[in-house]
């Protein structure tokens, strides 16, 4: 059985191994290892990851990306989290552009990206039937996430990118003792709040829907990087 008590873990690879052996949640179960069995014809000759995806990054990162959950053909083929979709050709061209990747591209785990000063990961660990996790798949996930924060100890942004992820670290955050700001947090882009020792700023998904639509662009990305790097520039502790 899979320990999913949020105290069990102490590093991020105790995390991720429990992670990959996950199946608390019989519905993303099923889903997930049809679209690995069914696949998509662009990809009919790949073999798919087809399990929880783990979060991966700079173990030492002072900026933690939080996603939704992983693409039934991106993260839920590749293995790595915003990896092999439009969602991940976004992100890590917004941290390249920042500074805090090697390279733009995101196609394969193999792929030679590497992130510096960032680690990915998301609310839900397993690609959902419609992009649509449920309220007790959530819970089941959560967990994860706190010990995603207990691991990283150099910890200063949470980058929450769209509502729900911004709703699932306000969770982990009040669940490890942080009191939240009053009046209650408010998602919106490029919005931050000082929460303890962290600084949370929200960011639109970088969905397809959103950028081609022009919800979010590229420039709004790179503004919301800008206030990342602002944080990591001041001495720790200091408020703005």
């Amino acid at each position: 059985m899979v320990n999913n008590d949020p105290d069990g873990y102490r590093s991020l690879d105790e995390v991720n191994a429990a992670i990959t052996d996950c199946r608390l949640c019989p519905r993303l179960v099923a889903y997930r290892e049809e679209v690995a069995r069914v696949k998509r014809r662009a990809f009919i000759d790949q073999v798919y990851w087809g399990r929880p995806v783990p979060g991966w990054g700079d173990p030492r990162a002072r900026i933690w990306v939080i996603g939704l959950a992983p693409a039934a053909h991106g993260g839920n083929r590749t293995g790595r989290v915003f990896t092999g979709d439009r969602s991940g050709d976004f992100l890590y061209a917004a941290l390249y552009r920042a500074g805090y990747a090697n390279q733009p591209e995101s196609y394969a785990i193999d792929d030679g990206l590497q992130l510096r000063d960032v680690y990915v990961s998301a609310a839900v660990r397993c690609a959902p039937p419609d992009n649509k996790p449920t309220t007790g798949e959530f819970d089941n996930c959560r967990p994860y996430l706190g010990a995603d924060l207990r691991a990283l100890a150099q910890l200063r942004v949470i980058l929450a990118l769209g509502k729900i992820a911004f709703d699932n670290a306000l969770r982990v955050l009040a669940a490890s003792g942080l009191a939240l700001p009053a009046p209650r947090s408010l998602f919106g882009h490029g919005v931050a709040y000082t929460i303890g020792p962290y600084e949370l700023i929200a960011s639109y998904h970088p969905s397809q829907r959103n950028t081609q639509t022009g919800l979010l662009t590229a420039r709004m990305m790179d503004e919301v990087m800008d206030q990342v790097r602002a944080v990591i520039a001041r001495p720790s502790g200091a408020t703005r």
